[in-house]
């Protein structure tokens, strides 16, 4: 029994030293912080050493290691897909002009002739009588094809009655395969 009470007594002491601390220490006003950086790394010294700002050349190389990573992933694709959008956007424009031509053709009875080209839809022509105010192009200007090169037209054309309409691609020259592929406004699905 003696054993039971001694320990009843060590345990009871031990719950008032420490309510007695925690009275202690909250009647202590807590102290003011000085002006500057409060940030752990700068605040708190580690180890022995003084308390530094920035990085380490670890976490330099770190960094870096992830960026190259992420652009030798993500590089190929995007720059693969440049390509892609150029003809794309080509067989928007065709698509964009053939509906210009077809209102020209509408409200003047024919097609703009090769010689008065992609032209003809932005000036007015000599023998375009009914020939739209603003011509029949936004901005008033013929566009040029992604590549920078402008568009080839004629009428009529050798692989339709009307015209022929096309990008010669990336080359800016007739034929080519892959990227250099011509874009054609008879074979545009």
């Amino acid at each position: 029994m003696d054993i039971f009470f001694a320990r009843r007594r060590t345990l009871f002491r031990t719950v008032v030293r420490s309510n007695a601390l925690t009275r202690r220490l909250s009647r202590e006003r807590p102290q003011a912080l000085p002006p500057g950086d409060f940030s752990p790394r700068a605040s708190t010294p580690s180890a022995g050493r003084s308390a530094q700002h920035g990085f380490t050349l670890i976490e330099l190389l770190v960094v870096l290691v992830i960026l190259s990573v992420l652009a030798t992933v993500v590089g190929p694709k995007l720059f693969g897909q440049t390509e892609a959008a150029r003809r794309k956007t080509a067989i928007t424009q065709i698509r964009n002009i053939e509906s210009a031509i077809a209102l020209y053709e509408l409200d003047n009875g024919t097609f703009p002739t090769t010689e008065e080209g992609l032209q003809a839809l932005v000036e007015q022509p000599p023998n375009a009588k009914n020939w739209r105010e603003g011509g029949y192009l936004e901005k008033g200007k013929v566009p040029k094809d992604p590549w920078g090169n402008p568009y080839a037209y004629a009428s009529p054309g050798a692989h339709t009655q009307e015209y022929d309409l096309e990008s010669y691609g990336a080359d800016g020259v007739d034929g080519g395969d892959g990227n250099a592929a011509d874009v054609e406004s008879w074979n545009i699905e």
